[in-house]
């Protein structure tokens, strides 16, 4: 199936909207009837959507297991917003870009440190730190980044 840009914009809108009111990212039945197309069509443009993004489906099944920055599954990163906590970051790096979804709101983000298991807490609001505990928080990955080492733009 073939989709063209505003059809594709259509569905990412409103799988986001949907994930930033209720803090789950729609199945496609429900994005059927949210944009009123057939569910065979809503599907087709979630699985473009995916392979555009770094989201994916769960194995094996037709349910949306991560819409980039949020996971329809629990994780480790706790997002919290103005006090409410029912989102879930896709990873650490993700959890920092939810802050732009939620505009003139307290973005807080708990997560366990991978390492050491300490708790971790950012608090941001628009492009505004608020609170960063411990004073010092590193990034950590044991994913490659970038691609092949051939292919970096860093080394």
């Amino acid at each position: 199936m073939e989709f063209s840009l505003a059809e594709l914009d259509e569905a990412y809108e409103t799988l986001m909207s949907e994930v930033v009111r209720t803090g789950v990212v729609p199945h496609y039945a429900e994005l059927s009837a949210l944009i009123e197309i057939s569910p065979n069509e809503a599907l087709g443009r979630i699985q473009k959507i995916v392979e555009l993004t770094p989201g994916w489906m769960h194995p094996g099944t037709d349910y949306i297991a991560s819409f980039p920055p949020f996971n329809n599954q629990p994780t480790q990163y706790r997002i919290s917003v103005d006090g409410e906590q029912k989102w879930f970051a896709q990873c650490g790096f993700e959890a920092l870009a939810c802050r732009w979804l939620f505009p003139g709101k307290t973005v807080r983000i708990e997560a366990p440190c991978l390492l050491g298991g300490e708790p971790l807490t950012i608090e941001m609001k628009d492009e505004e730190i608020l609170l960063v505990d411990p004073d010092t928080i590193v990034g950590y990955t044991r994913s490659p980044v970038g691609g092949d080492a051939a292919n970096r733009p860093f080394r």
